[in-house]
């Protein structure tokens, strides 16, 4: 199973590579206007949609909710590098921005993507990750809708067992008035594990998700942010408790 597993994570690898070559002089010239990034957006889906169906990936939502109009903040677990990519091709309804760790700056070609179609978060100092912030709040009152692992990355275990959640989002969520959508990755550690774990889990497979009901406004603004963020911790790992029950506390 490992050295199909493997195999599979080269196969995936090409795939990316060969797609990111080919969408890259499309999304390039909508990297640069407010109107073009919402252009660019929707071309990343179309990316998202073409790397599912070239890698046999099936996104299944599970008592899924729809998320009310934009712009809100979508808080998830972090099990797989897939459960970035896939959101572009299953959650259109409002263009979104990643809040993700700068590191991937350092990355050929997504790059260029990451820094004009997502917020790094800078993790040297509070001044640093206050600009992040700072930045997620003006792109909040441009419309955009905003994705934040609260986890602050992936856990180091080949598990869903959930790491503890980090303030900023919730400090967003309460500062900009806005709402929430918690979501639940299930099993896409399954489809495709670490990449520097050689023979780890990866195949291709049904991605299986939660969309939570909203938290609105009103609900937010009665809780305190450690509240509210215990509260979502929760909901995100209710469906986690449920298929894992030996994994999680």
């Amino acid at each position: 199973m490992g050295i199909l597993s493997l195999i599979w994570k080269i196969y995936l690898g090409l795939i990316f590579v060969i797609t990111a070559v080919f969408y890259y002089p499309i999304i390039f010239p909508f990297l640069f206007s407010l109107k073009g990034k919402r252009r660019a957006f929707r071309i990343f889906g179309i990316w998202s949609w073409t790397f599912r169906i070239l890698c046999f990936y099936h996104v299944k939502k599970i008592n899924s909710h729809e998320p009310p109009k934009g712009p809100y903040i979508v808080i998830a677990n972090h099990i797989s590098y897939l459960d970035i990519f896939l959101l572009y091709s299953f959650l259109q309804q409002s263009p979104f921005l990643f809040l993700g760790k700068s590191e991937i700056l350092s990355y050929p070609l997504i790059k260029t993507y990451f820094k004009r179609m997502n917020i790094p978060v800078y993790r040297g100092t509070n001044r640093k990750a206050a600009k992040s912030l700072i930045m997620a709040k003006q792109e909040i009152t441009a419309g955009w809708s905003i994705v934040i692992f609260p986890e602050g990355g992936i856990p180091a275990q080949e598990n869903p067992k959930m790491l503890n959640f980090m303030n900023g989002a919730f400090q967003l969520a309460k500062t900009m008035n806005v709402p929430i959508v918690p979501l639940t990755n299930l099993n896409n550690h399954r489809l495709f594990s670490d990449p520097t774990k050689i023979l780890g889990l990866a195949s291709p497979g049904i991605s299986k998700v939660v969309i939570h009901p909203a938290i609105g406004v009103e609900e937010i603004s009665k809780l305190t942010q450690e509240e509210l963020k215990v509260k979502c911790f929760e909901i995100v790992k209710a469906p986690l408790k449920s298929r894992y029950p030996e994994l999680i506390d």
